[in-house]
């Protein structure tokens, strides 16, 4: 699947935070899959905060954000989870190269 427009928006303006020091990795969903990652997305804070973020079924539009700080089995799963996507990303100028995404720059 090719990536979205706010996919490729996300990757053109990631450089720029990567120039500032970032260091920014991608992994590609089918590969999350294969991994056993979640099939939603989440933000972590220190470690210790955790924001789920909740899309619409129909064109992945940002409904909600659940702050979730009390449920410990929840938070070190999802810390879990981003150790093992961190491990298998790859940098986003590789990442650019190897899928041959036109429009967001080198």
């Amino acid at each position: 699947m090719p990536p979205t427009d706010y996919s490729r928006y996300g990757l053109f303006t990631s450089r720029h935070n990567i120039d500032a020091g970032e260091d920014i990795r991608y992994l590609v969903r089918t590969e999350a899959q294969e991994l056993g990652l979640p099939n939603h997305d989440y933000w972590l804070f220190d470690s210790r905060t955790l924001a789920r973020l909740h899309f619409d079924d129909s064109d992945d539009h940002l409904v909600s954000v659940e702050i979730i700080e009390d449920d410990h089995e929840q938070i070190v799963q999802a810390n879990y989870w981003r150790d093992v996507a961190w491990h298998h990303a790859v940098k986003r100028g590789d990442f650019v190269a190897g899928h041959a995404i036109r429009g967001v720059g080198d």
